[in-house]
């Protein structure tokens, strides 16, 4: 069971000194900052930092408390990243701590989250003078083999559309 976001919230609010021991947040403020964190998460989403955080359908139906089973490693890169945020709109300043944390921790949460996509050899590309016919790695081609560009079907494999 991972976080709310209203955890992830009110964790950021108390990284830049707005916690709920000394503040009373109004439900405009939480709603504001929900709206930042969903946005935040999104463009993560976009930028292919996938997580598991539930996006919300419309821009009003986020439900501040709903579990967002987000692994437990990202709970840091998420509230101080929020953290980062929504501080200038509250007349605060991150301290340096706050922001360090959150670029190294979205540093490693994107080494861990993101694919990145091999490469393909383009066709005019040779295989260089070590590939030769007579040892099986080129079967007489001097070339690279045309890249291919499979549409895949899930995790069941290439979908074939003949």
């Amino acid at each position: 069971m991972g976080w709310t976001k209203r955890q992830f919230i009110q964790s950021a609010f108390d990284e830049i000194g707005m916690g709920d021991y000394a503040f009373d947040l109004s439900p405009g403020e939480l709603d504001s900052a929900l709206r930042r964190l969903d946005s935040m998460m999104a463009e993560w989403d976009g930028r292919g930092i996938r997580i598991g955080y539930p996006m919300a359908g419309t821009p009003g139906s986020s439900d501040i408390d709903a579990d967002t089973t987000v692994p437990d490693t990202a709970n840091a890169a998420i509230y101080t990243n929020l953290a980062i945020r929504i501080a200038a709109p509250f007349g605060k300043q991150p301290m340096a701590s706050t922001v360090a944390t959150a670029k190294k921790t979205l540093s490693t949460l994107t080494t861990i989250c993101v694919d990145i996509p091999e490469m393909q050899f383009p066709a005019q590309l040779p295989r260089g003078a070590g590939q030769k016919s007579w040892r099986g790695g080129g079967y007489g081609n001097p070339f690279f083999p045309e890249p291919s560009d499979p549409v895949l079907a899930g995790e069941d494999g290439e979908l074939d559309y003949d």
